[in-house]
């Protein structure tokens, strides 16, 4: 358990990266550019704007900083996330659910979003000493908006760069050496139930979201936000659908005799009621079933193709249609061989 202070108090399990924040913001020692490195959902986040409401407040922090912060209406703060090209426009990846894109290409921090990080933190500040920007999900950078940040870093000025990813090595090794690493660590079970409850008991949907399947929690790793990603995926699934993917992927013998015209009209299924975003998590969640229930490295594999054919943009039914029964004669091939064993 994090011994942090008030400003950091509301941030569980993150001892390591407390401590180096608050030593800069009480050695009042802040680096040009700081690095937040870990999982997805583990307070990376909440970390910047806590680090940054001491930044502009000092050690103790300030309430009124704090919901300003969170609102995202501090005129020297700018923060940047991936985009996605949406009908000649970018749509930020925090926006991108509520606006119908379509998520199967990942998203992207572009060159212009990068000039405009060396813009804002070119000019005058309007209340803190210098601009603050926080580029949040780093790794999603292009090769030329990482370039052009590289030289933003050269000649950093009096501003502040927050960089959050979750994948540092897929940065410019010369990126990382010019910001301080904050790392970030999975949960432990006991902080993971803590952050749950507290979501939990915010949560007007609290009594649907008490049971986490055994799947659901190894496939969220420690990551309360993942976890709370992978609720709301497995709550979008329809029953009639969940069912017979739990059916297939655990009854023994199920999946091998299931005749083909039923694994077709399942397909249909799929690609008719979930959108690309959640078929790609069917494939992830059914994978996990799958090696779970004691399915070889072939069928998993086999997956992994149709995940690949699902971001290519192979029509969806016709790639799940394949797989499916693909999946069913490797189902029907293993159980040949153990019965002849």
């Amino acid at each position: 358990m994090s011994a942090a202070g008030p400003l950091f108090a509301d941030l569980i399990g993150q001892v390591q990266a407390v401590t180096l924040l608050e030593a800069s913001l009480q050695r009042g020692r802040v680096a040009p550019a700081y690095l937040l490195a870990g999982p997805h959902g583990v307070g990376r986040r909440l970390a910047a704007l806590r680090f940054l409401e001491g930044v502009l407040a000092g050690p103790a922090g300030d309430g009124a900083i704090r919901r300003r912060l969170a609102d995202g209406n501090h005129p020297d703060l700018l923060w940047v996330e991936p985009t996605y090209s949406h009908q000649g426009r970018l749509v930020n990846q925090s926006q991108a659910a509520d606006e119908g894109v379509s998520r199967r290409t990942p998203p992207q921090l572009r060159l212009d979003q990068v000039r405009e990080v060396t813009r804002f933190l070119g000019r005058r500040p309007v209340e803190a000493r210098g601009c603050l920007v926080v580029l949040d999900g780093a790794e999603a950078m292009a090769e030329a908006a990482a370039n052009a940040l590289l030289k933003t870093l050269e000649e950093p000025g009096d501003g502040l760069l927050l960089l959050i990813t979750e994948a540092p090595d897929q940065l410019l090794a010369t990126i990382r050496s010019r910001c301080q690493l904050i790392p970030f660590a999975r949960l432990a079970p006991a902080e993971l139930q803590r952050v749950l409850h507290r979501c939990d008991a915010a949560s007007e949907h609290q009594s649907q979201q008490a049971d986490d399947s055994a799947e659901l929690l190894e496939l969220a790793a420690g990551s309360p936000g993942a976890l709370l990603e992978h609720r709301r995926q497995w709550q979008l699934l329809p029953l009639e659908l969940r069912q017979s993917l739990v059916q297939l992927a655990t009854e023994a013998g199920a999946l091998a005799a299931c005749p083909p015209l039923q694994l077709l009209q399942l397909a249909s299924q799929i690609s008719d009621a979930l959108e690309g975003e959640q078929q790609l998590w069917v494939v992830q969640w059914w994978q996990l079933l799958l090696w779970r229930s004691g399915f070889g490295r072939e069928m998993l594999e086999r997956l992994n193709r149709l995940r690949g054919h699902l971001l290519a943009f192979v029509q969806p039914r016709l790639a799940w249609e394949v797989a499916l029964l693909d999946l069913a004669q490797q189902a029907l091939a293993c159980s040949s061989r153990s019965r002849a064993a």
